[in-house]
């Protein structure tokens, strides 16, 4: 059984004011005794049915006539004619700043100059090591001196120009710095002994020394302050590849002039 205080706090709950029960509830407060009175019928509310008022007649003057409102004008679309669209206004594209170019690394190459007769010879070292007397490369430069007419045991001028100089620092050190620099090198060793023929072997002699590329090879090249130039495969490429060893050989034979008349 229920007390009064949990009773009235479900009735609460369930948002009920007011209840009676049906039997009589043990230990429930005393009913009000309003709320035990007959409920009084509704009194329905007195009105007079009249006769609705008769209509005036028309007069004889006819009304003057309303003026009628203006339909919205529709337009049709006609075959052939575009519906007009309303223009859009144009945005002004955002301005794009310039991209700066990206750095372009530097080259990375060793090249050995050598001195064999009146010629000149800068050398593309692959390994990047000095030439060791039973290196095969360098075993078939001395094979390209004797063909050539010239002391097969050049001599060797200087240390090994390897690019880059530095691993740090701000120096530029791009392909033009690499060029500028392999020029100059070898200007200041033909001011010292002028040479009939400058050869260049393998592509970064060819490339810095002599501003050219690979198809450059079996050809001479005319290069400011250095003078003649002879664009060669480089030696690691020769041995892999022998048939070139053909076009060098009829190349050498139409240059042999120029440091043989020298001796």
């Amino acid at each position: 059984m229920l007390i009064e205080s949990r009773r009235r706090a479900y009735l609460s709950a369930m948002q009920v004011v007011h209840w009676l029960p049906r039997a009589e509830l043990p230990f429930a407060a005393p009913s009000r005794p309003e709320l035990l009175l007959p409920v009084a019928p509704l009194h329905e509310p007195d009105f007079e049915v009249r006769p609705a008022a008769p209509s005036a007649m028309p007069s004889a003057a006819p009304a003057a006539p309303q003026a009628r409102s203006e339909r919205p004008k529709i337009e049709i679309p006609r075959p052939g004619s575009a519906p007009k669209v309303a223009a859009k206004p144009v945005e002004a594209e955002p301005e794009v700043a310039p991209s700066r170019p990206a750095p372009v690394p530097p080259p990375r190459f060793s090249l050995q100059l050598l001195r064999a007769g009146s010629c000149l010879l800068l050398v593309e070292l692959a390994t990047g090591q000095p030439f060791q007397s039973r290196d095969p490369s360098y075993l078939l430069l001395k094979d390209l001196l004797r063909a050539a007419g010239l002391p097969d045991a050049p001599q060797i001028i200087g240390e090994p120009v390897r690019w880059p100089l530095l691993v740090r620092g701000n120096m530029d050190q791009g392909p033009d710095a690499a060029r500028d620099f392999v020029q100059g090198f070898i200007a200041a060793r033909v001011e010292e002994a002028p040479c009939s023929c400058l050869w260049l072997i393998g592509l970064p002699a060819v490339r810095f020394a002599g501003e050219a590329d690979a198809e450059a090879y079996y050809q001479t090249l005319k290069v400011d302050l250095l003078g003649d130039a002879w664009a060669l495969p480089g030696l690691e490429l020769l041995m892999d590849e022998p048939q070139r060893k053909a076009h060098v050989w009829k190349a050498m034979r139409q240059l042999m002039a120029r440091w043989k008349s020298v001796e």
